[in-house]
């Protein structure tokens, strides 16, 4: 698949959420009701909510995503990883995570590619060391692969203090880097959250498009993406 080929077919349109805000105009008593309702009904519906802790900051021009809720995956990520989209949603509601987070993690892991395995040793969607696994489970196995890698990225994230960019660390490095100042990093945890961070930020922010990702595929994705492109059959 070539470099333009990728940007066209993962750069589409992303749809806005707004937000509401208090008028302080005294409602007719229909329209008191009628938005009672809805208040019932969105209550009832599961949503993915997202905490204010685990975003990054918007820069200029950014949209603020303090409070949203996430219904879908943001448009930045390849197509490959798309595939994944409503599992994705569903495994990260599981564990109370932001799914771009998670898609973030896939995108740089394994590119949505299930049979990924690394010199390393770490296999699947979201590259899982073997020390993770039990005897009774099958590693490859998409859910299986992506309730225990997820797991670990919510461990991950709790001793970040929910700062996503060293959660990403603490999942490529181990927990214990966290704590540690980016000084002794290994050069694969450095690279790791130069790509991450950024995608992370530029699917939080809600964009269309990411430079990071592009970046990220023309660097070191490419290949990986063909096999996974190939592997699931996408068009």
């Amino acid at each position: 698949m070539s470099h333009n080929r990728m940007q066209s077919e993962y750069r589409t349109t992303a749809s806005m959420q707004g937000s509401g805000c208090s008028s302080g105009l005294i409602l007719p008593p229909l329209a008191v009701l009628f938005i009672t309702g809805l208040l019932a009904l969105f209550a009832n519906s599961p949503m993915v909510t997202v905490s204010a802790a685990s975003l990054p900051a918007t820069g200029p021009g950014e949209i603020p995503v303090t409070g949203y809720t996430q219904s879908s995956l943001s448009p930045i990520f390849t197509p490959e990883v798309q595939y994944w989209g409503e599992r994705i949603l569903a495994w990260s509601a599981e564990f109370g995570l932001d799914p771009n987070l998670a898609a973030t993690v896939m995108q740089i892991e394994s590119c949505g590619y299930p049979q990924a395995v690394s010199s390393a040793g770490a296999m699947g969607l979201f590259q899982v060391m073997p020390f993770h696994f039990s005897a009774e489970d099958a590693p490859m196995d998409p859910d299986t692969n992506a309730r225990r890698g997820l797991a670990y990225l919510a461990r991950s994230l709790e001793h970040a203090g929910g700062d996503p960019r060293l959660a990403l660390a603490g999942y490529n490095g181990g927990i214990g880097v966290i704590a540690r100042g980016e000084s002794t990093w290994s050069e694969q945890t450095l690279r790791y959250v130069k790509y991450g961070g950024p995608i992370y930020a530029d699917a939080a922010a809600r964009l269309t498009t990411s430079g990071a990702v592009y970046e990220w595929y023309s660097r070191y994705g490419a290949s990986l993406c063909r096999q996974a492109h190939d592997s699931l059959g996408l068009p």
